[in-house]
């Protein structure tokens, strides 16, 4: 068990990892191409990767189911016709299974889609308007907003919680308020909402990724995400080819490793481990996105504004501590 959750941790912080530094290249990006356009073409690359994983996986699938089929054969030649009889019900038992579960692979995958759709977008216009750090910082406010929206799940919250909200408003404050006003910046607030659509994403994929493959669910999430996107492009932007080949470095990093790598990284990774430990070690995307916009872009934070990034990790953390059992 302890191998497992090491293994799981690993993939999480991988990509915690990939996620921070992509806020670079989204940035980047956005000097080519508008946002839909970005994100249809990333989520696009993004399902195309994962279409030859899918087929290796299936093919190993498929070894070891016909090899199953193989030894259930030889098992019913020496049993009698009530037992062939019996491993015909059970055929037909694995069929109305195999189709409940494909319709359960669509559901999470459009769901996924349509969530992966707003909160991408959302943080593809902000990005816009806001430095990659605090892009960075006020996205993982996701972190607090999970268990304060497991209340309408019937998920009680405790006091611990209503405190960590309290210091990552604090924080949120001191992050986005540098003028002295009292209103999100523009960016900011599409920022933030983007947190809240990545919280839903969260406990949906925590909802359908032990019922699935986490691979095909992503795979069609991408599918479903570009779908969307490319709608927006066609009735809010003019793409153009020259300028998406322009923008092929971070559009490709974009699709290849924080869709195609990372978010497969976040399915995989999540299973089978508590959604809120998970969700801190995604977390540490906050102090990548930092690092790589000072280091890539020369994107540095204020004193002020670093105390506001302190006091939101320090609520993340918080938020995420286990309850003291009595």
């Amino acid at each position: 068990m302890n191998k497992f959750i090491i293994r799981q941790s690993l993939l999480l912080f991988m990509t915690a990892a990939i996620w921070g530094a992509a806020f670079v290249a989204q940035s980047v990006g956005m000097d080519y191409v508008g946002p839909f356009t970005f994100n249809t073409v990333r989520n696009l690359i993004g399902g195309f990767v994962l279409l030859p994983c899918i087929a290796v996986l299936n093919k190993i699938n498929a070894r070891t189911g016909a090899g199953e089929i193989v030894r259930k054969q030889g098992a019913a030649n020496t049993e009698s016709v009530q037992a062939a009889t019996e491993g015909t019900s059970t055929a037909k038992e694995v069929n109305v299974t195999e189709r409940k579960e494909k319709r359960t692979l669509l559901r999470g995958g459009i769901s996924c889609g349509i969530l992966l759709f707003i909160a991408c977008n959302l943080q593809q216009i902000g990005i816009q308007y806001t430095t990659v750090g605090k892009a960075g910082f006020i996205t993982a406010m996701y972190i607090v907003l999970v268990p304060i929206l497991g209340i309408f799940l019937r998920k009680k919250a405790g006091l611990r919680v209503w405190i960590a909200v309290v210091i990552a408003a604090a924080g949120l404050y001191m992050l986005c308020m540098t003028d002295g006003g009292f209103s999100l910046q523009r960016g900011d607030f599409l920022v933030l909402l983007c947190a809240l659509a990545f919280s839903v994403h969260i406990l949906v994929i925590d909802y359908f990724a032990p019922k699935v493959d986490g691979v095909k669910m992503s795979c069609i999430q991408f599918f479903v995400c570009a779908l969307l996107s490319g709608i927006g492009m066609l009735l809010f932007e003019e793409p153009v080819m020259a300028s998406i080949l322009q923008a092929w470095a971070p559009i490709l990093y974009a699709g290849v490793l924080s869709c195609g790598v990372a978010y497969t990284l976040q399915i995989v990774g999540q299973r089978g481990m508590n959604p809120t430990v998970a969700s801190l070690i995604l977390s540490l995307e906050s102090v990548v996105s930092v690092i790589a916009g000072w280091l890539i872009l020369g994107q540095a934070l204020s004193a002020w504004e670093l105390t506001g990034c302190g006091l939101m990790f320090a609520a993340i953390i918080l938020v995420q501590l286990p309850e003291r059992k009595s």
